[in-house]
């Protein structure tokens, strides 16, 4: 019989926050057991930047026990500048080096840290193809990359009949997001806007609290009377609650201008809605425009609210989309699936030799 894998897991804060990289390790903690594997979360505190880092020895203690460490993207600068000392360390990136939500100063400190954990790291896990693809261009050996998106399947909806999200409207939007600037609420309000009133609803999941200053000007969006009744915040919801929203909803939208992934994305083509967005991040390697959903140049607010419009007032179009859309979701891995190649690449890295990376 194969021995348990023990995996000490290294994030920030608490794990049960509600993003895609948060709820990516949760479900792989979950699904551990299956594989033969048992996962310990093992977390820096969550204070301001570069403050977790003086954590380091005793996070690097915390982990001397396991047979492997999973260090999460968003601590790996924390952990970089300690020296490699105890378990094998592998990689699991869900941003590039720097972070995707940080401000140009943040990016400059804090890239050349998570570099160095990295060039220390066995092996990378990377959430997509086109992560893995930036790292490659960074120099980091493609010999040492493994792809391991989010699973598609999602947790069945609350009991009973859908909601109606529509509200007397021709169709219902949903966007499932948290409210940081990246993510383009604003954009997306501002297109809603531009829309005939009669024609949509549009429903907002995702913690509004994640970046309080941008909240507060989407708050403020939200207030104008053009937007009077048009726009349901539901705020953050579990992964139950955010899946009886799919099943309710005409049509998903997220005019994020980075994604490493967007596991919503793929959650909402599974689900069988039609994806809009703009042109950016990974969204175009997972939806083709004209076929899975409308995708539209980033920035480009009218062309948003047509795409919007578009799909709203063809009812046939839309379903044409939403099949297509649960086709190719199909075609990817459940989190079952996710779960072998994750620990698969644990084991492979607990049982390798030291690897190096970029200079």
């Amino acid at each position: 019989m194969t021995r348990i894998l023990t995996v000490s897991l290294v994030t920030l804060g608490d794990p049960g926050r509600l993003t895609g990289g948060y709820r990516y390790h949760r479900r792989m903690a979950e699904l551990a057991p299956a594989y033969g594997a048992s996962v310990r979360f093992v977390s820096f505190p969550d204070r301001p930047f570069p403050l977790p880092a003086l954590a380091g020895p005793s996070v690097r203690r915390q982990t001397r026990a396991a047979d492997v460490v999973a260090l999460d993207s968003i601590a790996a600068a924390y952990l970089g500048p300690w020296p490699d000392r105890g378990a094998p360390v592998v990689g699991s990136l869900h941003q590039p080096p720097g972070g995707i939500d940080h401000g140009r100063l943040r990016r400059a400190v804090q890239a050349p840290l998570d570099r160095l954990a990295w060039r220390r790291a066995r092996l990378l896990v990377a959430a997509s193809q086109a992560l893995a693809d930036e790292l490659a261009g960074q120099g980091f050996p493609p010999g040492r990359l493994r792809v391991v998106p989010p699973g598609r399947d999602l947790p069945p909806a609350p009991d009973g009949p859908p909601p109606d999200l529509r509200r007397g409207r021709r169709a219902a939007f949903l966007c499932v997001g948290n409210w940081v600037e990246r993510k383009g609420l604003l954009e997306l309000l501002e297109a809603t806007a531009r829309l005939p009133d009669g024609l949509a609803t549009l429903h907002l999941a995702g913690d509004d609290r994640a970046d309080p200053g941008y909240g507060d000007r989407v708050r403020a969006r939200l207030a104008r009377p053009d937007l009077a009744g048009r726009v349901v915040v539901h705020g953050p919801l579990p992964a139950e609650g955010v899946a009886g929203l799919y099943q309710a909803a005409d049509v998903f939208v997220l005019p994020s201008l980075r994604e490493p992934y967007g596991t919503v994305w793929g959650e909402a083509m599974a689900a069988g809605l039609p994806v809009v967005g703009w042109r950016a991040g990974n969204l175009p390697h997972l939806a083709t425009h004209g076929r899975e959903g409308l995708l539209a140049d980033p920035g480009d607010v009218d062309g948003l609210s047509a795409a919007l419009a578009r799909l709203a007032g063809d009812v046939s179009l839309r379903r044409a989309m939403a099949a297509a859309a649960a086709e190719r979701a199909a075609g990817r891995p459940t989190w079952a699936e996710s779960a072998a190649l994750f620990f698969a690449a644990l084991r492979e890295a607990a049982g390798g030799g030291q690897a190096t990376g970029p200079e």
